[in-house]
């Protein structure tokens, strides 16, 4: 866990980088970099480097030595070399965004950037990172691209952006760092974490796969589990989801068209509503799996049954945004 000092730190770095780029609006698919948005400024090094040259240069005056004042010359020159080519590393340097694949809950998204290398010259001692990651060093032939992926954990469902990032380097000599801000309209869906099996109640019109389960006495169709509701006929309890889950459901029974199901979201148990999306989750996952047709319902919501993997990340998109606010 961050202490309070660090994560005070990393606000106040943030809103300064903020409004230092506040003109910067997001770039399309692709980013060039030009002397415009290419900064440098010395490193640590360099300031002692530059001090280093301060004192040479007092002592070159003061004893009027010729040496001193040659070897002074010499190693600015070489410092305004090292200068010329920082900036020269990035400069001309194209950046394009790949699409980015959706994820659960809980897992790793990765955004993945081609950085493309138009000059001659090996672009070399490359950092690409977001504001509060880990640099991810590469290096770009002549005349040739590379890929650089970041990792950015998804602790939560909706959409994950991975913000700002910094291309930066030192090379050649470490006296001058130049980077420049890289600002994408780029973003991941991440799906809610699927509820584990051994938690996830049946889905409705999930086949049991015991064909006595299949119909009650009145000759309907097995048509999935809602919570227990009081009043229920204990016959139609189901008694192995207890045995599962320490939780009451009870079986519904209708006609399911041509093994078409319902998603329904009034039909699972209470309760928390990150809970109810994993466990609805689930149950998409599941239909897909089994090939069957399958619809959703949530409040203020109907997709109409249909198979395939579109309908499923449609419907998965849906649970990854419901009733979050609309910039998230």
């Amino acid at each position: 866990m961050m202490q309070p000092s660090t994560l005070d730190h990393r606000r106040l770095r943030e809103r300064a980088i903020a409004w230092i780029t506040r003109h910067q609006r997001p770039q399309g698919r692709t980013l060039e970099l030009d002397r415009r948005c290419i900064y440098i400024l010395p490193t640590r090094q360099g300031y002692t480097f530059a001090l280093i040259l301060v004192v040479m240069l007092l002592g070159a005056i003061n004893y009027s030595n010729s040496m001193a004042f040659m070897l002074t010359f010499l190693l600015a020159a070489l410092g305004a070399n090292a200068m010329w080519h920082t900036h020269r590393n990035l400069l001309g340097l194209k950046v394009t965004r790949q699409p980015a694949q959706p994820i659960f809950a809980g897992q790793t998204a990765q955004f993945v950037y081609t950085v493309d290398n138009p000059s001659r010259a090996t672009r070399r001692g490359l950092l690409l990172e977001t504001l509060n990651g880990t640099p991810v060093p590469f290096d770009v032939g002549a005349r040739h691209a590379t890929q650089v992926t970041l990792d950015l954990p998804a602790r939560r469902r909706g959409l994950l952006r991975p913000g700002r990032l910094r291309l930066h380097g030192r090379y050649p000599m470490g006296l001058f760092r130049a980077w420049s801000w890289l600002h994408f309209d780029d973003s991941v869906l991440v799906y809610p974490k699927p509820l584990p099996m051994d938690q996830a109640p049946p889905f409705t019109g999930q086949d049991e796969g015991e064909s006595q389960e299949r119909t009650d006495p009145a000759g309907e169709e097995f048509a999935g589990v809602r919570g227990y509701q009081a009043g229920d006929s204990p016959r139609h309890l189901d008694w192995k989801a207890l045995a599962r889950t320490g939780d009451l459901y009870t079986k519904q029974f209708g006609e399911v068209s041509g093994g078409q199901i319902w998603l329904d979201w009034d039909q699972l148990p209470a309760g928390d509503l990150e809970i109810r999306l994993s466990m609805m989750c689930h149950q998409v996952l599941q239909a897909q799996a089994q090939g069957r047709r399958f619809g959703l319902r949530m409040p203020g919501l109907t997709l109409d049954p249909d198979t395939g993997e579109a309908h499923q990340h449609r419907c998965l998109g849906y649970l990854a945004c419901f009733a979050l606010p609309t910039d998230t």
